[in-house]
């Protein structure tokens, strides 16, 4: 039994630490698991559940019906059927993410095809016509709204984000719930707009574009190198920032594009980091496109994003043009948003005096944010735009009108949505606890028992309330739907009223803090000896694991 034991936490660790943003951000400690107490009840986030059946489905939002063949794997697309409004045929599908395939909502990723199995671009629900597609789950977000803003924000200041859908799905005629139809980040005209680049595109200038990479943690299915400039942050576990090619895939990168890519990232890091910084023609603005990495500054910022920079960090490279300009790297598209605007208790995401570049996670941010702000210019830019911004796009009434305008758009749905997931919503008096508690950094603050407990606290409850995953993540939990979009636009109108205060001062006395990189291995920790099961719980030193 103990064996056993030992092997769902380190099952149940191994997930944490794959979560979309270090979930184990600057712990301060797990504050101990308290115990199995009376055995462990079960966890439904982390196997598949029984989804109820349905025979027909009444929605004001569109409603897709896949059909499969096979079981869902995470690893390779199986041959599936879609149904909806426009579309009638066959698909590739798979679920999608990391510690969220624990979740009792799934992510999937999806694929169009023709009757051959061959990828076809269509048209899904108003959206241009590509062959991939994300179905994303909002299931840690109680609004659904936090990524479908993100996006359309960063669409509205002038770049291409991905456009999305709210969409209820039924798969083999269960009913999964409210999810967000939306296109994947691929190259093409009407998705990251760079040139296609050949296998034969070796040399000279054929060889500068396009590309699409991210900042992320490793993944096997991409072509990555690490960069040679330490991130930062405070209570960094790694110092190594990984670099991921996206486009071209790994299977049709050539050796020598990879090379030139690592390069021009190379050289644009490093070129961030010297004293020349700020000279206009070889510092910096020689390889980025400043205005876009301007906007892609405000947005993060913004958003107080917990996994902001330094997990799904996406950039292009234009190819050079053939009069010498061009071929700079772009920031965006913006991506993962689920654990922005204020849904999440760590890396100083509930903390609305915080800057996001400064980095408070145990995954690092890259250096080259802070060394931008130390330019006078780039501050100044930043200042123009974002006052620029505040009069339209970042508006509040703006950023108003669209959550309003979609919280009514999906209302009719919500009942329906929250009772598949019951766990999602909570009783008044547990919200209101949870809302009126002080707001703690430093990690879950205790699991609170595997036998009972649970949230409040802060704590990641697995006991009476089985999986909490909105718990695990933010520091307050909500009791109806319409509560959630009344904390969501505080929060909000309170991160741009700090963003107004400081950003005025951008081209005055403000200076960034200055954190110097330090190079840290990644190092796997041990467990530590002692305490026990039952009884001792399972507590971590104040300041997360050791080094």
């Amino acid at each position: 039994m103990k064996k056993k034991k030992n092997r769902i936490l380190q099952s149940l660790l191994a997930a944490l630490l794959m979560t979309s943003t270090s979930a184990y951000a600057q712990f301060g400690g797990f504050g101990g698991f308290g115990g199995f107490g009376g055995g462990m009840p079960g966890m439904p986030g982390m196997s598949q559940i029984k989804h109820t059946k349905v025979d027909q489905l009444q929605s004001n939002l569109p409603i897709i019906t896949i059909t499969t063949e096979t079981a869902l794997n995470a690893q390779k697309k199986v041959t599936a059927h879609m149904k909806c409004e426009g579309y009638d045929g066959p698909i590739g599908i798979k679920l999608r993410g990391n510690s969220s395939l624990g979740f009792n909502q799934k992510k999937y990723t999806l694929e169009t095809r023709d009757d051959n199995g061959k990828e076809l671009d269509v048209a899904l629900l108003g959206m241009p016509a590509h062959s991939k597609w994300v179905l994303l789950a909002p299931y840690n977000d109680v609004s659904m709204l936090r990524d479908p803003l993100a996006f359309h924000l960063w669409r509205e200041m002038g770049h291409w984000g991905p456009r999305t859908t709210m969409v209820e799905l039924v798969m083999d005629g269960e009913y999964h719930g409210i999810y967000i139809l939306c296109e994947a980040i691929k190259r093409g005209a009407d998705r990251v707009n760079v040139n296609k680049l050949k296998k034969t595109d070796l040399s000279g200038r054929d060889i500068t574009g396009g590309y699409i990479l991210r900042i992320d943690t490793y993944n096997d299915d991409d072509a990555t190198f690490l960069s040679k400039v330490p991130g930062i942050g405070d209570g960094i576990m790694t110092s190594q920032i990984t670099w991921s090619c996206i486009y071209p895939k790994k299977k049709n990168l050539q050796p020598e594009q990879f090379a030139y890519i690592q390069n021009f990232v190379d050289s644009m890091e490093i070129t961030i980091q010297s004293d020349d910084f700020m000279d206009p023609e070889k510092g910096y603005a020689h390889y980025i496109n400043v205005p876009s990495f301007v906007d892609y500054f405000i947005h993060t910022e913004l958003s107080l994003n917990a996994d902001g920079y330094k997990r799904s960090a996406y950039f292009f490279k234009e190819k050079l043009h053939a009069d010498g300009t061009g071929g700079k790297m772009q920031a965006g598209p913006v991506w993962d948003y689920n654990l922005a605007y204020g849904n999440c208790n760590f890396a100083n995401a509930n903390n609305l005096e915080a800057w996001c570049f400064e980095g408070a996670s145990t995954n690092p941010t890259p250096a080259l944010w802070q060394r931008l702000l130390q330019d006078p210019a780039f501050r100044k830019a930043v200042k123009t735009r974002y006052q620029e911004l505040r009069k339209t796009v970042l508006s509040t009434m703006q950023i108003f009108d669209f959550i309003e305008y979609n919280a009514r758009l999906v209302a009719q749905s919500t009942d329906r949505h929250f009772k598949e997931y019951p766990e999602l919503l909570v009783s008044p008096e547990r919200a209101k606890a949870s809302q009126e508690a002080p707001k703690t950094q430093g990690g879950f603050g205790g699991f609170g028992g595997f036998g009972g407990g649970g949230f409040p606290g802060g704590g990641f409850g697995m006991g009476d309330g089985g999986f909490d995953p909105v718990g695990m993540f933010a520091d307050y939990r909500v009791s109806s739907y319409e509560e959630e979009i009344t904390i969501l636009k505080k929060w909000i109108a309170d991160r741009l009223a700090f963003l107004d205060k400081n950003i005025e001062r951008f081209d005055q006395d403000w200076q960034p803090r200055i954190q110097e990189p330090v190079e840290k291995k990644m190092q796997f920790p041990g467990f530590p000896g002692g305490g026990g099961f039952p009884g001792g719980g399972f507590p971590f030193p104040q300041g997360g694991f050791p080094q």
